[in-house]
Parts: structure tokens; sequence; C-alpha cells
């Protein structure tokens, strides 16, 4: 079969590989479509991911098919069933588990794979996070659930209430993500900070109250290149404007969506006191930020770092697809073949689209 796999820094290469087999307790899917993702995005920059693989190895991990081939001991599933799978599954015998804190399971079984023509999907992710897709949701939205999950994950440990005014910073996929489900499920008053006019479109489209590209913000400057450069010029600017919007208080939740450092302290500048600032983004190895001892103490400041799934989240995501009451179809930029794909990493790193199904077949 033909196959991504990434071999380092925006090193992306097609290759003809073996078809999958599936062992015991395993099956192997024919790819319908296999979403980008700005993780994707930011592990094909960096060359690897802490956690989530190391390379040479196949590449993409949001994708949904129809299972070709069942492996022995499977049961409940059939050749021709559409599923979607998740790239993890936590072992649920662990201190975390035992705790229902899955994404935080030091034993999660990870898979890779999804820009490739068949995916084999491991064991445990077979029993614990592979779901029948709905005959009329399409593949490329059913791929969405690995996503999204993330994002009802990070929301639900927001400490959300109806009607709150929330702060996004970043209007890539996980950003409008949480637009929409801040909107969507609590009904909140959503300000969202972007650097692209059309994707702010699209969170209004969402449910934003409020945009604001931050390349405006301070037009006398030169528009830097980097996502640093433009994430710390527009630091100063954006709690003020949260300031003004809010009764001179700030923002009672925010999400910081991007993964830069001194978006994090943007984020934590824009709470009000009490609030809680969900710090969602990677960041890259090794970096750190600066905190005042003085507005996290007196404030009462929540800060939480949140990170991946849990089955649970995984279940309502592809529930809330299905449901078709909010419109996700609007983050898929484009349909391409995998031949493709480095173009449209390419594309993606210009901000030339937020997410691209990619159709192997």
């Amino acid at each position: 079969m033909l196959a991504a796999l990434l071999y380092g820094k925006e090193d992306l290469r097609l290759e003809s590989v073996a078809d999958p087999a599936p062992a015991a307790g395993e099956v192997v899917i024919q790819v319908g479509a296999a979403t980008t993702c700005g993780t994707d995005l930011k592990v094909w920059r960096r060359g690897g991911h802490a956690r989530m693989l190391k390379p040479p190895t196949l590449f993409g991990h949001e994708a949904a098919g129809q299972i070709v081939a069942l492996g022995e001991g499977v049961t409940g599933w059939r050749v021709g069933d559409r599923v979607v799978a998740n790239n993890s599954a936590p072992c649920m015998t662990c201190f975390f588990c035992h705790r229902q804190e899955y994404s935080l399971c030091p034993n999660l079984t990870w898979n890779n794979g999804t820009f490739a023509e068949y995916l084999k999907i491991p064991a445990p992710i077979v029993q614990h996070n592979m779901l029948p897709v709905p005959d009329d949701l399409p593949d490329a939205l059913a791929s969405l659930t690995e996503p999204l999950a993330c994002v009802l994950h990070g929301a639900a440990r927001s400490n959300v209430k109806p009607g709150d005014r929330a702060v996004v910073l970043g209007d890539g996929a996980i950003g409008l993500m949480f637009v929409a489900v801040l909107a969507a499920q609590w009904q909140a008053e959503v300000f969202l900070f972007g650097g692209s006019d059309q994707r702010l479109r699209i969170g209004q489209q969402l449910g934003a109250t409020h945009t604001f590209n931050y390349h405006q913000l301070t037009p006398h400057v030169k528009s830097p290149q980097s996502p640093e450069e433009r994430a710390g010029r527009a630091s100063a600017e954006i709690p003020d404007i949260v300031r003004d919007l809010t009764d001179g208080w700030g923002a009672d939740v925010t999400i910081e969506a991007t993964g830069v450092p001194s978006a994090w302290e943007t984020a934590i500048a824009c709470a009000r006191p009490g609030g809680t600032v969900n710090l969602f983004g990677g960041c890259p190895r090794d970096t750190s930020i600066t905190v005042s001892t003085e507005q996290l103490h007196y404030s009462e400041l929540t800060l939480k770092g949140v990170f991946h799934n849990t089955p649970q989240y995984v279940r309502s995501a592809l529930s809330l697809l299905a449901s078709r009451a909010v419109p996700f179809e609007l983050l898929v930029s484009e349909h391409r073949p995998l031949k493709d794909l480095e173009r449209v990493f390419h594309d993606m790193g210009s901000r030339q689209a937020i997410k691209v199904a990619i159709e192997p077949r």
C-alpha cells in the first residue's frame, strides 16, 4: 500500500509498504478519509512528538473508514462496518485509570498511520475506543472525532458556566472547535482572537460573539512571520480589549489554543479574579513561562493544563458530529489525494487551509 512516513523535520515521504495484517484482537480498516491536524503540522515541523511518535514512523492520527480484516477473537464487528478509531486507548488498569483520569494513563496505546490506504487498529483501541459511524455521517466529518473529543475534554475541565464570557486565543481548528462547543453547550459569550479574517468569519458562524484579528491591533508594526512573534505582538493589547468587554474584570474562562508560550502568558493576563485559564495548546519541549505570583494568589486563578481525551469524550464527540447540530464541516477546507499530502502541510503552514481531508483511494 501507499503510506506517508515521517523521517524527521519536514521530511515526509510517500512510500510503498506492506499491507497491514491484523493480529489477535486487531482490525484493519481501509481509510476513507484522514483529516490533517494542527498537531500533525507541529510534529512535521519539529520532526517528532514526545509522547505520540518517534520517526521514522507511519504518520497521521485522525481517520474513518471501513473494516476490511478482523483479527482472531474480535467480536461484535464485521467486515464492511464503517468505523472511526481514536488514536489511543488507556490501559484501564493503572493508578490513573482506576481514578478515571484516562488521559494521564502512562500506558496509553498510541496509533499512527492514517495517511495511508489501510490502517491497523491495535487491540486496546478496538476494545475501548473504536466506534461505528452512522450511515449518514461522511468519513471526513467522522474523522474529526479525535480532535473534538480533546476539545470536549478540555471544555469540561474549564469550569465553564452557562452564559460565561470566554476568550479563545487561536483560530486554528482546535480554537474554532472550542468556540463552537462553548457557544453551543454553555451559551457562552465567546471572544475569539486569531490571525485570519477568513477563519474569524468561520468563528462567527460557529458562535463567536466578538472576533479580533491580532495583525490589525498594532498596524504601525511590520507584520512578523513566526507564530511566536505574532503572539508576542498582540500580548499587550489583548488583555486590555478583554477587560473593555467585561466591565473591567477579565474573562471567566480563557482557552489558549496556539501552543506558543507567550500566548500562555497572554491567556493568564486575560483572566478575571477567580477565573479559569485552560493552557490547552502544546508548546515546544523545554519552554517555560513567567507567571505573576501576586495575580495567581490574590486573584485566586485556576490554571489548568489539559491533555488529550478520554473514552467518554470520544463517544460524546462522535454523537455531536452525528447530530449535525454544529456545522463542523466549515473546518474542512478541501479534499485532496494522498499524493498531495506534503503540499497540504505547506498550505497549512502558510494558513491557507484549516483541516484537509486526505482521501487515499
